[in-house]
């Protein structure tokens, strides 16, 4: 995938995958989550590698009937490595989507819960990405933890994707969009890059919140904004942030 703006090819979709969106996608999926996560179990799992299935994932999705719409690659794709990525977080799909959108970064991991890391066979697959953890019990250790090692991984050169939001939603709500990413970027002294997505293609589950149905009627959407140098206490940036996201996810909305 290049820089430019990125649209589903109108020959994407299967007439089978089609019919079985969710079976399909599953079935599917796990067997790349199950490769990816024996190679990482065995310390062969790369960036190369990752950035593979992730886009392996988007092609599974896109022959469900699934279309994606990616805009904004090129505010960032040729600026200097590191960053932070701050959006809103909708569904399992933008942990699975973004390593293959921004592949033009050297490296990259996630802010991520615990859960994740604890989560069957899939936690090889992210520790191997030497995510920085959160428990999500305990907000002020959580943001020292984030701006502790978020820090660390930036100066270390990899970039950092992170969701504020407490919790996914398929509605974006500001109040519970925190400010910590924008001060993180403060922190290391790194541009900010709002990101707004709308990913609810993949739904939520009634049982295992991670595996809900695959809606292919749903289109999916991911915008960049051009990234920010965050100067004095981050409020404007954090508020350019915010509006990025709800203007974007309004258009969406009314499509």
């Amino acid at each position: 995938m290049d820089i430019n703006d990125y649209h589903t090819p109108e020959n994407s979709h299967s007439t089978a995958a089609g019919l079985f969106p969710t079976p399909f996608f599953y079935l599917n999926a796990t067997r790349v989550v199950f490769r990816a996560a024996g190679l990482a179990k065995n310390g062969l799992y790369d960036d190369k590698k990752w950035i593979r299935d992730s886009c392996l994932i988007i092609s599974l999705l896109e022959k469900t009937g699934c279309r994606l719409h990616v805009t904004g690659r090129e505010n960032f794709a040729q600026a200097p490595s590191p960053r932070v990525f701050v959006g809103n977080h909708m569904s399992t799909l933008e942990t699975f989507a973004l390593p293959c959108l921004l592949q033009c970064e050297k490296k990259l991991t996630f802010v991520v819960k615990k859960e994740l890391v604890d989560y069957p066979v899939f936690k090889h697959i992210m520790r191997s990405r030497d995510p920085v953890v959160v428990g999500r019990s305990n907000p002020r250790d959580d943001f020292k933890t984030v701006m502790r090692e978020g820090t660390r991984r930036l100066k270390q050169g990899t970039s950092i994707i992170i969701f504020p939001q407490t919790t996914r939603s398929r509605g974006f709500y500001p109040k519970q969009f925190n400010s910590m990413g924008v001060k993180l970027a403060k922190r290391a002294e790194v541009p900010v890059v709002p990101v707004a997505l709308k990913t609810d293609a993949w739904s939520t589950g009634r049982l295992l919140k991670d595996y809900g149905r695959i809606r292919p009627s749903r289109d999916v959407y991911f915008a960049f904004d051009s990234p920010m140098t965050v100067s004095g206490n981050g409020k404007k940036e954090h508020e350019r942030c915010v509006e990025f996201i709800s203007d974007r996810i309004d258009k969406w909305n009314r499509a």
